[in-house]
């Protein structure tokens, strides 16, 4: 009987343990390295106290160059934490979220060749507190992707939708 118990136990500190690395886990590669590339820019500002993690996609499209090229698009969504900006905790992933503090929304749109991100185009990365996003930024984000596939003459990079 205890070892029924112990087995129930362990597997529930299993499940958790999984939910608590969450929804960036579930990202494909290309997508977990934009959003890596867009908390490694939040990040560097001095004005950002908290740690943030990845809590959901809003959109996310991809386009194909040809030579293993792909041109990728990313809208998400970062949710504040109670740990402090560079946190060493054992699991970044296990900070709680917080809930006094609004949304990031990201937008990032990059080259990636052989699953890597490349220098040129230079990737594009925009994120600004949720309450604070204009349709105006919407706009601009847009065009700013649309621009760089088709410098590269590439078709448009939001043409194609995956999310």
């Amino acid at each position: 009987m205890a070892a029924g118990w112990l087995l129930l136990v362990c597997a529930g500190a299993a499940l958790y343990s999984a939910k608590a690395q969450g929804p960036h886990n579930e990202l494909p590669d290309n997508y977990k390295k934009g959003v890596d590339l867009a908390l490694m820019q939040l990040n560097s500002h001095a004005g950002v106290h908290h740690h943030f993690r990845f809590l959901r996609s809003v959109d996310r499209s991809e386009i194909e160059g040809g030579f293993n090229v792909r041109y990728l698009y990313h809208h998400f969504h970062l949710k504040p934490t109670r740990c402090a900006k560079g946190t060493t905790e054992p699991n970044p992933q296990r900070c709680p979220f917080r809930n006094d503090r609004p949304l990031m929304d990201c937008a990032v749109c990059y080259k990636t060749a052989a699953d890597e991100i490349e220098a040129s185009p230079k990737p594009y990365v925009h994120c600004i507190q949720k309450p604070r996003l204009t349709e105006e930024m919407k706009t601009t984000r847009m065009e700013h992707c649309k621009k760089m596939s088709y410098n590269s003459g590439a078709p448009t990079l939001l043409a194609v939708s995956t999310g």
